[in-house]
């Protein structure tokens, strides 16, 4: 035991061209740190250090190094909205939100009832994140208790960061997918005491969205936030001009959306809203003064139609923005398809704006850091993962940047390092995944 327990504890070293950010880059130029021949140091799954490999190969008593040069190693992806039981659904053609949900996305979550099923569709749920570099995942399960149970005993295995939670709907859905007030109460507590903190995992009360929960359920889900505090609200806002204007008529007393999960204290530090498309700046500044955040989902709100997310007034506001995949509405687990489809919303609002100029691309850098610290701000979490920070959690990537014919005649005719991501974020994929690392562990 003991010479197992020394030889754990032995540094390895990663060489590669090292990047990472310790604030957003579209305000504080000075947080991107980058070594071109850098040294990421692990040593029991924690980093001990990370910069250039001539000032840290004699510093610290490195027993092994891993050589990826040619390659570049970042903090590993963080997926802030998901559907795991949604994977056989993903790519289904030519409906818009609530077509989506009635056609798909219902009897597709009536199956998750059987153990031995969900279990099998959690395993591969998650090693699909995995190869396409996701190490830490906010994700909707079903209502169904037995969904929840599936998901967090197959990352506990895997030693992931997954955040999840029973699905609370008592209304405008199937009957096998209701609950009530009360069965959401008594199932949520109890999976709450059961997993919240158990390895990496974490809770979040979840509301599929507004129109499948009468107001006692809502109510219920305020409840459970201030009985635990530390757990999330992860939900859907604002996705879709019809679904607002349901909950208009379903809520006549709200002022807007978001005033409705207001109402009921479901707008705080550590709720998530997933798509938050059709906002006005009232709802922003609620946001920001309640310190929200929100998900960017670019390959969900295209792929149905939604919207284009405002970046820019996300960012006048000060909110927390993190990258989605939304499976199965979202077209792809690759966060980095997700980058490209980012980076063409926010071209694409230029069409839009009287003043074009005033639209501001998403910078390569930017992008990565959605994807990276972004995505663990918004998740409360940047003081666990998202950076290569003494003492952080080492979940990182190795990408490829000539992983394809195309690539690799790109990244030739690059400059700097923001020329070598920004193609990778446009045209790269699972290939482009190398190896993915969940505390300093190979995964991929």
């Amino acid at each position: 035991m003991l010479i197992s327990l020394a030889a754990h504890a032995e540094k390895v070293g990663y060489r590669g061209d090292v990047l990472y950010f310790t604030a957003d880059p579209a305000s504080h130029p000075e947080a991107v740190h980058n070594y071109q021949d850098g040294l990421l140091i692990i040593d029991m799954g924690k980093v001990v250090a990370a910069g250039d490999y001539e000032t840290l190969k004699t510093k610290y008593d490195v027993k092994e190094i891993v050589d990826y040069r040619g390659r570049i190693i970042t903090p590993g992806f963080i997926d802030t909205h998901v559907h795991y039981p949604q994977i056989s659904m993903t790519g289904s053609y030519g409906e818009q939100l609530i077509g989506c949900l009635n056609d798909y996305t219902f009897p597709t979550e009536e199956k998750f009832s059987d153990k031995q099923y969900d279990s099998h569709v959690s395993d591969t749920f998650l090693k699909q994140l995995i190869d396409n570099g996701t190490t830490t995942a906010l994700v909707f399960a079903t209502s169904n208790p037995v969904s929840v149970d599936a998901l967090f005993q197959s990352a506990l295995q895997k030693n992931m960061r997954v955040i999840s939670g029973k699905v609370l709907m008592d209304r405008n859905a199937p009957a096998p997918l209701l609950d009530t007030p009360e069965t959401a109460y008594s199932q949520s507590k109890a999976l709450i005491l059961k997993w919240q903190h158990k390895g990496r995992l974490d809770y979040a009360v979840t509301p599929r969205f507004a129109p499948t929960s009468t107001d006692a359920e809502l109510a219920i889900a305020g409840k459970l936030l201030k009985e635990f505090p530390d757990v999330y609200l992860h939900t859907h806002l604002a996705e879709n001009n019809q679904e607002v204007a349901w909950v208009k008529k379903l809520f006549p007393w709200s002022r807007s959306y978001l005033d409705v999960y207001d109402h009921y204290g479901l707008v705080t530090a550590k709720s998530i809203f997933a798509h938050a498309i059709h906002l006005d700046d009232q709802d922003y500044a609620v946001a920001e003064a309640k310190q929200a955040n929100f998900s960017f989902c670019p390959t969900s709100n295209l792929f149905l139609g939604s919207g284009l997310f405002n970046l820019d007034k996300a960012r006048k506001y000060h909110i927390n923005v993190g990258l989605g995949t939304d499976i199965g509405a979202g077209t792809t687990f690759s966060l980095l398809q997700v980058m490209d489809e980012a980076y063409k919303v926010t071209q694409l609002r230029k069409a839009y704006s009287e003043n074009p100029q005033e639209v501001t691309p998403l910078s390569p850098m930017e992008n990565l850091y959605l994807a990276t610290l972004g995505g663990a701000k918004a998740l409360s979490l940047d003081k666990y993962i998202g950076s290569f920070e003494n003492g952080k959690e080492a979940d990182f990537v190795v990408l490829n940047p000539a992983s394809t014919e195309l690539l690799k005649m790109r990244t030739a005719n690059s400059k700097n390092t923001a020329d070598v991501i920004f193609p990778i974020e446009i045209m790269g994929d699972d290939r482009t995944v190398e190896h993915t690392y969940i505390m300093g562990n190979k995964a991929k």
